[in-house]
């Protein structure tokens, strides 16, 4: 099992970022969330098969269509901040 930490920043709020990264980390089969920051960035936490984190990874990358991401930061973490579902905040 393996965790990581997503910090996105550009065009990522109002753009169904978030409901777009659930979908995909969902399908992927990982657990976590992704929330707006403050800032307006979003971070997103999964966890799972590190494949499926290294394919959400390339999608977060880029987003949905109406996104424009500017930097993607990758963070380790660790499985027990993710609960047992994927969730938006």
């Amino acid at each position: 099992m393996s965790a990581a930490r997503f910090f996105v920043a550009g065009k990522v709020q109002g753009v169904w970022f978030r409901a777009s990264a659930r979908e995909q980390a969902i399908a992927l089969g990982l657990r976590g969330y992704a929330n707006n920051l403050r800032d307006g960035r979003v971070e997103v936490l999964a966890v799972g098969d590190a494949a499926a984190i290294e394919r959400l990874a390339q999608w977060l990358s880029h987003g949905p269509p109406m996104a424009r991401v500017d930097r993607l930061v990758r963070e380790d973490a660790r499985e027990e901040e993710a609960s047992e579902a994927f969730v938006c905040g």
